[in-house]
């Protein structure tokens, strides 16, 4: 019994430590407070108006609050001003509702709210369904403004939740599924259902660019989370870091789809024999298992930050790329020999140890840091380009 409190709240501590329940809080806390300050400056018996816009200012980032809290605040004032004109002309019926929405979606788009656009209907309709007096107006946009200042202010003593771990996290499960594929592509497929098994690891390599999107948009929160972040000091080499650990693990994911149409093509053009003999299929297996290490490596060390053993996994990952390129120099020759003896098939297999070299060329520490330094450089080009602009107008102003 005893063991099971203990270990209850150890989850339980966890959990709070994580972003999701981090951000939760923070979003009550400024509701909370919104709420209370409105009581006090607003003559309507429940500012619901407030904590509502507070929901909607308290972004999961700084940076994102502070980039679009001007649109989301303009979304809800330009809701409530619509809601309260409708009140006071006609009320709400089912006809008069209609007409809200339609009026709130075409002045969302006039007035340039962009992504939140919907939202200027939905406070609109929530006013309405509040209240239905004019007098009210200069209460529900005070509110308004009440929810969007504390929600600012939360964001701004409140530091919020760095999404970095779940970023790794969905990097590393990535790599693992990328893993699992190279292991599958070292198998020989056997049987007269072998172009089917050929095909189902295509498709298992497709669904890769569906699972390389749901991890940019993890990583895109995790770069908002690290920019304007008072916690984070080395916030930019953070973020480069994992953006182009992703792209050197999209290209790859790019090539192994490659080659897994160059494997169905080769079950397609030998229907009968194996598509490779017995020792070419063993340095295949011996290569595709040694990448698979190495793409697992490469993750833990891209993710160092959340791991923190970036110099175990990047001297793993060397001497995974290095059996495995030996493996690779093997394969060649007998790849070689085999065109040789049949060489109408030649073309497959110089792609696939094409394909093969473009993936351990990608992994390889050297192109990491060259991609890194690249990045960093680039950063600071368009910095420096962004400070001269403002520069040269003042200059020209002044002459």
């Amino acid at each position: 019994m005893p063991e099971t409190i203990s270990s209850l709240a150890t989850r339980v501590a966890r959990r709070r430590r994580e972003p999701v329940a981090v951000q939760a809080l923070r979003s009550t806390a400024a509701a909370v407070i919104s709420y209370v300050v409105a009581l006090r400056l607003s003559s309507e018996p429940s500012p619901l108006t407030a904590p509502l816009t507070a929901l909607l200012v308290v972004q999961v980032t700084l940076y994102s609050t502070l980039t679009t809290s001007i649109r989301r605040v303009n979304s809800v004032v330009v809701g409530v001003l619509i809601a309260i004109g409708f009140s006071a002309l006609v009320g709400l019926t089912w006809w008069s509702l209609g007409l809200l929405i339609l009026a709130s979606l075409v002045v969302g788009h006039l007035v340039r709210v962009d992504e939140f656009v919907p939202e200027v209907a939905i406070s609109a309709m929530l006013v309405l369904g509040v209240t239905q007096v004019a007098d009210t107006a200069w209460d529900r946009v005070l509110e308004t403004v009440i929810g969007a200042v504390v929600g600012l202010l939360v964001n701004l003593l409140l530091a919020p939740p760095l999404w970095v771990g779940p970023a790794g996290a969905a990097i590393t499960d990535l790599a693992r599924r990328m893993s699992r594929l190279l292991d599958h592509l070292g198998e020989e497929p056997s049987g007269p259902a072998r172009v089917e098994q050929a095909a189902a690891r295509l498709h298992e390599a497709r669904r890769l660019d569906n699972d390389i999107a749901q991890v940019d948009a993890a990583l895109r929160q995790a770069e908002d989370s690290l920019r304007l972040n008072p916690r984070v000091k080395e916030g930019l080499l953070s973020r480069l870091v994992l953006r182009t650990g992703l792209d050197t693990l999209e290209i790859c994911a790019v090539v192994l789809r490659v080659a897994c149409r160059t494997l169905t093509d080769l079950a397609r053009a030998r229907p009968d024999g194996p598509l490779f003999d017995p020792a070419t299929a063993a340095a295949l297996g011996q290569v595709t298992r040694h990448t698979a290490i190495a793409v697992e490596s490469f993750a833990q060390l891209i993710t160092a930050q959340v791991s923190a053993n970036a110099e175990d996994a990047e001297a793993r990952l060397t001497g995974e790329l290095a059996v495995a390129r030996a493996h690779r120099d093997r394969l060649a020759v007998l790849l070689l020999a085999s065109a040789r003896e049949d060489p109408a098939h030649w073309q497959l297999s110089g792609a696939l140890l094409s394909e093969i070299d473009r993936v351990l060329d990608e992994l390889g520490v050297d192109k990491r840091s060259q991609r890194l330094l690249e990045e960093l450089d680039q950063h600071t080009r368009t910095r420096r380009r962004s400070w001269k602009k403002p520069l040269k107008r003042t200059r020209q102003d002044r002459g």
